[in-house]
């Protein structure tokens, strides 16, 4: 063989080496990327069923630990739903996904809302003691229990200037901003009178063995707490009304309308609202406030939630 043969067919040789390699080296490559992707989060949960869309936003919103509790789960399309929803508690999914399959006619936020406040479960079962560590934030519910004993060491007896009956008591700082508000309306033209504030735990007991003995239990808790529940052993809560009106009319009343427009600048909420008696376990009372505070009575305002949603959201969360 010629030295230019030869010299020609290793050159050919080297290239197709070279060539060998190139590929190899490309397909290597290709491999590695191919593990590398299939390694990462988002192809894992667009390959166990997940949208496109619902895998970046748990790319954003969800840390590698949850990522992976999400990934041991079988798909369910509600999840995504449930967790773009604004007062979503990671704690609560598994209760929200097992009602909302047994209430599939109720919207997500209805089921979120639901759950969150413990309204999915039965009245007065599973329920806590309240913490009254919150101060004037301490809840007192169907699932948050004060006790027998429990009563504010700020108590104060309100004036009959703003009220009716002897001597009725309430908080001081709760009073105070009762005062200021009650000013503001009458500069308005609007009467707001004070009918019930603090009661006991022997008072609610009371109350609550006359209800029962009147309307039957069901009927009465529907109507009333039951002792060691109620708000009005908080001493921040207020049932109002205005010369020549019963709690049946307030909510005709332009006093009513004042207390929607204002009561939330001086800290006071309307505790219990119509279309909400799901989530608050009582009927709609017109004229049941409670003082929680300038800041937290506008956010409630604002965003047209209860206290039970706001206090479960912002002050348990997923503690």
């Amino acid at each position: 063989m010629s030295k230019l043969k030869l010299k020609t067919r290793n050159i050919v040789i080297a290239v197709g080496c070279v060539v060998i390699v190139v590929v190899l080296a490309v397909g290597l490559f290709r491999w590695k990327k191919t593990l590398d992707y299939q390694a990462t989060y988002e192809y894992k949960l667009e390959h166990h069923g997940y949208s496109e869309e619902d895998t970046a936003y748990f790319l954003e919103k969800l840390s590698n630990e949850e990522l992976d509790a999400l990934l041991a789960r079988d798909v369910d399309e509600n999840i995504p739903k449930f967790m773009k929803e604004e007062y979503y508690l990671k704690k609560n999914l598994d209760q929200y996904l097992a009602y909302y399959q047994e209430n599939s006619d109720k919207s997500i936020t209805d089921v979120i809302a639901t759950v969150n406040v413990g309204a999915n479960k039965e009245w007065y079962t599973d329920y806590v003691d309240a913490d009254t560590s919150k101060d004037t934030l301490v809840l007192a519910n169907k699932f948050h229990f004060l006790g027998e004993n429990y009563e504010p060491n700020d108590l104060v007896e309100v004036s009959n200037w703003y009220a009716y009956g002897d001597g009725p008591l309430l908080r001081k700082i709760a009073y105070d901003e009762f005062v200021g508000m009650y000013n503001a309306a009458k500069e308005d033209g609007q009467d707001i009178i004070i009918n019930s504030s603090y009661r006991d735990y022997q008072y609610q007991l009371d109350l609550y063995n006359d209800y029962v003995s009147w309307y039957g239990q069901t009927k009465t808790d529907e109507m009333a707490a039951r002792p060691g529940f109620s708000e009005h052993q908080t001493g921040l809560t207020i049932d109002v009304t205005t010369y020549g009106e019963n709690e049946n009319t307030f909510d005709k009343t332009e006093e009513f309308a004042w207390l929607q427009n204002h009561a939330h600048e001086y800290g006071f909420i309307l505790r219990y609202p119509e279309g909400k008696e799901h989530l608050t376990g009582y009927e709609y009372e017109s004229w049941h406030y409670r003082y929680v505070g300038v800041e937290v009575a506008t956010y409630i305002h604002e965003h047209n939630i209860t206290y039970d949603e706001y206090y479960a959201f912002f002050l348990e969360g997923d503690n």
